[in-house]
């Protein structure tokens, strides 16, 4: 055959390829393990209905990430070589990103626009409103996603608005909000009673909401049997639409083939010994403690933790990343070699799912609590800011999966309590109740994201849409 006779057939491939797409997404995350996760596997979602998606990182973060049918691209956040580490200040940091990434994003839609499949929407994380701004001038969708509960969500809007003064404190609550239970001191996002602890960090929390009103969509990471009703009571000022939890679907409904991890690690897992090792344990046996990526403990609270877990006697497989390994007592680890196994990150969707754990010592991160709840595993709380509180709560109080440790007065959880929470949800009748609640829990994840589930539906009209659109776009 011919180059020139080639090359006809390969853009004919192309061509017919193109037509049958449903459309071309650009998916921005914010940089961070928690929040790259469930845009990416949001992402795979949308590849699975046949859309075409192309997930923009930073230069920083680009390397980490691999998963099968999905593009990756880089934009700059100003600090190519090491990310926020690198700008070392929260506000510096964002506006950085705001004057690059739109410069950047802007190109990479300009890329497109001269290909068979330019882009026909921007679903950006809500932490980056510029993304909207972009997306507009470029004359395509925009859909904000954002990666907390609805019901922090909820919070968040009402003081945006106008309707919630800070500071809140003890004596202005509980705090009554459309849709949601009544919600006390200890149960809000923890620098709401604080505002001026993180200045940087709540301006950002509330610029999520602040251009809206202009996105074609907004998505939250949640499902209806699970905070419907919370979402209901503050649709005029937040209208998400519910299409979570964006789990891999091997734990979920198993229709995206090999789908057994987002597909994005800043750190190396060490997932195969850790299997290894929980081989050996008896089922629901073994305690699994994880404080997620970005939560740095107290050496008095690590020493705690590791007092707690000794006594208990029960086996234990604790993630203590390199940064906080110096904070573990030194007669630790030699002390609970028969018993327990200390490592510095693995694939957790993979030691949760494992038949050997009965509980998940959690810092109720919303990511952390979404999967703990999708493969029913019960849950001990140990939130230590912002909206693990809240997620702590609906934990213990409103899904009842699980137990809350309580603080100190100086906020550490003392290894008495740890014991306390350990043998609610390990052993005795409370446990048995917990369980079939997580369990039912796990049923209702499974079936909000299977086909005719609650979030399918939302996906699939969403698909429509941009299927719609793309042809339009393009002639077709």
């Amino acid at each position: 055959m011919h180059d020139r006779e080639r090359e006809r057939e390969g853009a004919l491939s192309e061509e017919m390829e193109h037509k049958q797409m449903k459309g071309h997404i650009l998916v921005l995350p914010y940089p961070s393990q928690g929040h790259i996760n469930p845009l990416l596997q949001f992402a795979k979602r949308l590849a699975s209905k046949g859309v075409k998606a192309t997930l923009a990182t930073t230069h920083y973060t680009l390397n980490s990430i691999s998963a099968a049918h999905i593009a990756v691209e880089p934009i700059s956040d100003g600090f190519d070589e090491g990310g926020f580490s690198q700008a070392g200040n929260v506000d510096f940091y964002l506006k950085s990103f705001r004057d690059h990434g739109s410069r950047t994003l802007a190109e990479l839609i300009q890329k497109f626009s001269n290909s068979v499949t330019p882009v026909n929407c921007v679903v950006y994380d809500s932490f980056l409103p510029w993304a909207l701004d972009v997306a507009k001038q470029h004359g395509i969708y925009g859909a904000a996603f954002f990666t907390n509960s609805a019901t922090v969500c909820s919070i968040f809007a009402h003081i945006h608005h106008g309707l919630l003064t800070l500071p809140l404190t003890p004596e202005t609550t509980p705090l009554l909000l459309p849709g949601l239970p009544p919600l006390n001191f200890p149960d809000l996002p923890s620098f709401l009673g604080f505002p001026d602890s993180y200045p940087a960090y709540l301006a950002m929390k509330l610029s999520q909401y602040s251009t809206l009103n202009q996105a074609d969509w907004v998505f939250s990471n949640t499902f209806e049997e699970l905070e419907g009703k919370e979402a209901r009571g503050v649709s005029e000022i937040w209208p998400a639409k519910l299409i979570g939890p964006m789990v891999p679907s091997a734990y979920l409904d198993e229709r995206i083939k090999g789908d057994r991890g987002y597909g994005s690690s800043l750190w190396k897992p060490l997932s195969e010994e850790c299997i290894e090792w929980l081989e050996t344990k008896p089922s629901n046996s073994v305690i699994y403690v994880s404080f997620g990526s970005m939560i740095s403990l107290s050496e008095e609270q690590i020493a705690e933790l590791a007092w707690g877990l000794k006594e208990s006697n029960m086996y234990f497989l604790w993630v203590v990343r390199d940064s906080e390994q110096q904070k573990l007592p030194k007669w630790f680890l030699d002390s609970v070699q028969e018993k327990g196994k200390v490592i510095t990150w693995c694939n957790q969707l993979e030691m949760l799912a494992h038949r050997t754990v009965g509980c998940f010592v959690t810092h109720c991160g919303w990511n952390s609590t979404l999967e703990g709840l999708s493969l029913g595993v019960p849950m001990i709380g140990v939130p230590k800011w912002t909206d693990q509180l809240t997620d702590a709560k609906f934990v213990e109080e409103i899904w009842e999966i699980g137990v809350r440790a309580k603080e100190d007065e100086v906020g550490v959880v003392r290894k008495d309590e740890l014991l306390r929470c350990l043998k609610e949800v390990m052993e005795g009748e409370k446990s048995k109740e917990i369980k079939r609640n997580a369990n039912k829990w796990r049923d209702s994840a499974m079936k909000a994201i299977n086909e005719g589930g609650s979030s399918d539906k939302c996906i699939n009209e969403f698909v429509q849409h941009l299927m719609a659109s793309y042809q339009n776009l393009n002639g077709l």
